[in-house]
């Protein structure tokens, strides 16, 4: 007996929904800090470092939020009013996806609390969770016609000590918990390790699952003092030679203060490093892309 067209089909019963699928996470979009003093901030981030500003939030005259331009699809961005008291710099990370809605609704689905779907001042779409350490930690979509996609091609001027934002460090005290969210339910996946000495682990890279781009875990114990909040929260831009990196920042307004260039070293994954420090004390680390000789 033929089945008229259009009658509608019984639904089986016991057999669970389809689960969502995680859309794309392709690599890091931004991190932000809090600063103390924008103009000082705006010597290290666009001076120092050779930025462009791509955008602020607010009056221009007192900002919400500036973004520094690292390539068309990542940026660094500050935060003025900072209080004198307060050891945490970092405001938050986030990541690039290709479909914020599609991300809210898996990670309500992996019973993960995150934010309505937003748009920000810049025009792009997106959503913020906490992770177990509990770190701002978002999600960009990004929108034609916003103001990071209508600079695209434009403000990469020669300054740019680096073209590439390779990782951001964020503190973990239980690798199982952060595990959880970036590892279990986002889908990040481990590609180094390494320590203070050959036979303890001091932190932790996870790369994002659809790009290059990766989080560094960076393990503590116990209550984290101001400094060390400043060096564990950082950025790591990549570049070819770190010399002449350093011979760059050094012939540059503020390139001479020990306390904002450091030594040159070798960290423990054998690639060349240099540590820049802004006024407030986030931190900045240049690093090469191959081991050494």
């Amino acid at each position: 007996m033929r089945r008229r067209i259009g009658a509608a089909v019984p639904a089986l019963a016991g057999v669970p929904a389809a689960a969502t699928a995680r859309p794309p996470i392709v690599g890091v979009a931004h991190i932000a800090f809090h600063v103390s003093d924008l103009a000082k901030a705006r010597a290290f981030y666009g001076g120092l470092l050779g930025y462009e500003e791509v955008y602020h939030l607010g009056d221009a005259a007192r900002p919400q939020r500036v973004c520094f331009k690292i390539n068309d699809r990542q940026l660094v961005c500050v935060l003025p009013g900072l209080p004198p008291g307060q050891a945490d710099r970092l405001s938050h990370v986030a990541f690039e996806t290709t479909d914020v809605a599609a991300l809210r609704a898996y990670l309500e689905e992996k019973g993960v609390k995150a934010s309505e779907v937003g748009t920000d001042a810049g025009g792009d779409r997106f959503v913020r969770t906490m992770d177990a350490d509990g770190h701002a930690v978002g999600f960009v979509q990004y929108q034609p016609g916003s103001l990071v996609s209508a600079a695209r091609g434009t403000r990469l001027g020669a300054p740019r000590i680096s073209s590439r934002l390779l990782h951001v460090g964020l503190t973990v005290a239980d690798v199982a918990a952060a595990d959880h969210l970036y590892k279990d339910v986002l889908g990040f996946s481990e590609i180094w390790r390494g320590g203070r000495t050959d036979t303890q682990t001091d932190w932790i890279n996870m790369k994002v699952p659809d790009g290059t781009d990766y989080l560094e875990y960076m393990l503590v114990t116990g209550p984290v003092d101001r400094d060390r909040l400043g060096s564990a929260h950082h950025m790591a831009l990549l570049v070819p030679d770190i010399q002449a990196a350093l011979e760059t920042v050094r012939a540059r307004p503020g390139g001479q203060d020990p306390k904002a260039v450091r030594t040159p070293q070798v960290g423990r994954n054998k690639r060349w490093q240099l540590n820049l420090f802004d006024p407030d004390g986030s931190r900045t680390e240049l690093m090469e892309p191959f081991t050494m000789r």
